[in-house]
Parts: C-alpha cells; structure tokens; sequence
C-alpha cells in the first residue's frame, strides 16, 4: 500500500515494514529470508513473537538502529555486525531528522499478558505526508485520547490495531479504539498467526465502515 509516497506493508501477525527514505520495520516476525536491510527496527515488547532474534538477524546490517523498551536489550545483543541500540520508555521522542517516534504506552487493562508496570509500548512514526500509529499489544488505554488530534493534522493518519482477542483487543474492542483515534485509515493486524481469524479482519473493516471510519485490510507480503 502506497500512502503520499511511503509504503506499507503487512508481514503478518504485528509485523510492518514501512519505506520512505528509510527501510523501517515494527515487530518482524515469520519473515521471509531475503527481506531487505533495515534501516531502522522498532520493538514493542520481548515476547517472542515481538522481538524475534531470528527474524531480526536476517534484516540487520551495520548501522541498523534498533529501539525497544529495555527488556528487549538482552535478547539482541550479539549479532555479526555493529549495530545502534536505543533504549526507550513511553513519553520519549527519538528523531531521526525527517522521522519523528514518538514513544506511547500499550498495555493490558483486564488481562495478565501486557502489566503496564512492564513499560511496554506502542509507537507513533512521524513522516513526511504521513503519520503511522503502531499501537502493540495493548487494550483500549486512556492514553489513546491523545492521539485524536493527529487527524487534523494534513497529513495521512493510520492506526494499525491488534485485534486478535485473549492477549489484546478483540475486534470490537478494536472498533471502539479506532472511534477514540479517529484515524483516516484504521488497518487490523494480530491476527492470522497465532491468534485471530482473517475473519476478524474483515469484521473489524466491515464494523469500522458502519461507524464511518475507513478502513482496510493490507494483504501479507
């Protein structure tokens, strides 16, 4: 998917690769073994599914900034070439001169999986046309409030949202998440791999369409 000039694309369950001039990628995880050198690789959290050490050795080159909260920080400390760690917690901001990341919470609020006393996180990528909110494993949180304003802002705003149930939200939940963000483009992902249903997504489109919200699935690359 192409949006004012950066490429989108779905890996599979929590995983993007997002192209502009820079190669970023959230979450790999299951990805093909020839994918692209990054540029940047962003982590939400250390569960395996999320910050794979298999998946992140096969697009590291020297160079690659990796951001993660710290608990990610002892899995992906030895690989073959020099790469740029950046430790991070919610309410940071990392610039990159034309990429802004901002840092946001993502967390539980009736389940055990996701303890917001983890400091586990989401992320707002900030670009040039377009802004990219990755929430991570999360429930709806009071903090997405916050994000509300970024529709307003000229820019492309797209929300992409877990909503594969049990660990994160469910497709309803996720529904009510993407009325509170008010994105122009809301996009399901948690789904298809470990948990949740291609079903579900398109549920969650179909829902999204009856609230007025545009929504769409992006097809695994």
């Amino acid at each position: 998917m192409n949006i004012n000039g950066v490429e989108l694309r779905w890996l599979g369950h929590s995983g993007f690769l997002i192209k502009n001039s820079k190669t970023i990628y959230i979450d790999p995880y299951n990805i093909k073994e020839d994918s692209e050198k990054a540029d940047i690789i962003l982590l939400t959290h250390s569960h395996y599914d999320h910050c794979s050490v298999a998946d992140i050795e096969k697009i590291v080159q020297e160079g690659t900034k990796i951001i993660s909260p710290a608990d990610c920080q002892s899995k992906i400390t030895r690989f073959d070439v020099p790469i740029e760690m950046h430790v991070i917690e919610a309410g940071q901001e990392v610039d990159f001169g034309n990429i802004k990341i901002s840092v946001l919470p993502a967390y539980n609020t009736d389940k055990p999986f996701h303890s917001q006393d983890e400091g586990w996180v989401g992320y707002l990528i900030k670009m040039k046309g377009v802004i990219v909110y990755h929430a991570g494993d999360t429930d709806v949180i009071p903090e997405m409030q916050k994000l509300t304003g970024h529709n307003k802002s000229g820019k492309e705003f797209v929300a992409l949202l877990p909503i594969g149930g049990r660990f994160t939200m469910s497709v309803e939940e996720a529904v009510e998440a993407a009325k509170i963000i008010k994105p122009t483009l809301a996009v399901p992902m948690h789904y298809a791999s470990i948990i949740g249903s291609e079903a579900d997504a398109k549920e969650f489109v179909e829902l999204c369409k009856e609230e007025g919200i545009n929504a769409q699935i992006i097809e695994k690359s």
